[in-house]
């Protein structure tokens, strides 16, 4: 597969390189770790710190949510792949404003082993309190009973949103976790893969699937999903992902909620608002009304095709915390 890069071993350094100089106003690099990003905005002493992080590939994920309104610092991986505790450890230092940081990150073990790595040392060797939201919004990736295996995907976005509202609130530590666990607690995910994305260090795809085949339940680094199929229209695809999810998550009529329909990194915005169209028809039969809409490329897979949809049933707390202005990179909202 075609890549507009140039030395595949140096696709995330260039990557992060090229997207400082881009948005220097609103990101830099520490000078003790090339993979440490933090805000270049000032804030505020006794502020809870958020951090997260994950591998590249995911873009905007995760460098594109580091700003007003959501987090202060992020750890960037190799792709698909978790970054290393010392990056973790820089930015928890850098964004650390006396009140503790919290950590987000999806429900992966790589990132489960590294960022807890990283929390042990910042307690051990600079006193610093740091607390852990593990985001497992996937109910394709295990069954309701075995919530705690799920993976984390789209959903990350909401966690990721209502966290960073909760801390520019004043919101203490305790608080910001207790929010941003119901905010996980309330969000459910599913996709569908049409077609792979590949690795610039293979330029081969991550995994195998027919011309009219599609995968529901894939996940994000092209894990198999749950079921191979003949792809069908766009409405019965909705169907099934939002079937799926309400029928894992107690959300009634009256109720209210946000819906995020992303993009893997290949589908045309034409075709992700065809299925929001009928994501919101879904959810208008079921009495359950559309608080906030989100549609487009939000958590990536290279150049993957297909979507997910991504609901979070809202109070409201987590409608306020929805509300709250953002000004990142790649995520305005006012």
């Amino acid at each position: 597969m075609k890549k507009l890069i140039n030395d595949p071993k140096n696709v995330v350094e260039e990557m992060i390189d090229g997207y400082i100089k881009a948005h220097s106003d609103f990101i830099k690099q520490l000078p003790t770790h090339n993979r440490a990003l933090v805000t270049n905005r000032e804030t505020r002493d006794g502020k809870v710190g958020i951090l997260i992080g994950g591998g590249s590939g995911h873009e905007p994920a995760f460098m594109g949510y580091v700003g007003d309104g959501m987090a202060d610092g992020v750890a960037v991986g190799n792709i698909f792949a978790s970054p290393s505790p010392a990056p973790i450890l820089e930015v928890t230092k850098a964004i650390d404003k006396g009140a503790g940081v919290v950590y987000i990150y999806g429900n992966y073990a790589g990132d489960i082993m590294n960022f807890g790595m990283a929390a042990e040392m910042a307690d051990l060797e600079e006193n610093i309190k740091v607390e852990t939201v593990i985001v497992s919004d996937d109910v394709a990736s295990a069954p309701k009973e075995e919530e705690d295996k799920r993976r984390g995907i789209a959903g990350e976005f909401f966690v990721f949103k209502v966290a960073g509202a909760a801390a520019d609130f004043g919101y203490n530590l305790d608080e910001v976790v207790r929010i941003a666990k119901k905010a996980n607690k309330n969000t459910r995910s599913m996709g569908v893969g049409l077609t792979p994305c590949s690795l610039p260090q293979t330029g081969k795809p991550s995994f195998e699937i027919g011309e009219n085949e599609m995968e529901i339940g894939l996940g994000h680094h092209g894990e198999p999903g749950i079921e191979k199929g003949v792809l069908e229209p766009a409405d019965r695809v909705a169907d099934r992902l939002v079937q799926d999810i309400l029928s894992d998550i107690e959300i009634s009529s009256g109720d209210k909620v946000a819906v995020l329909v992303n993009g893997l990194g290949s589908t045309p915005k034409m075709e992700l608002y065809i299925i929001f169209r009928r994501v919101e028809e879904i959810l208008n039969e079921h009495g359950i009304s559309i608080y906030r809409s989100y549609v487009g490329d939000y958590i990536t897979s290279l150049e993957m095709g297909g979507c997910s949809v991504t609901l979070m049933k809202l109070d409201a707390e987590l409608a306020k915390a929805l509300d709250h202005p953002v000004n990142c990179p790649m995520f305005v909202q006012r």
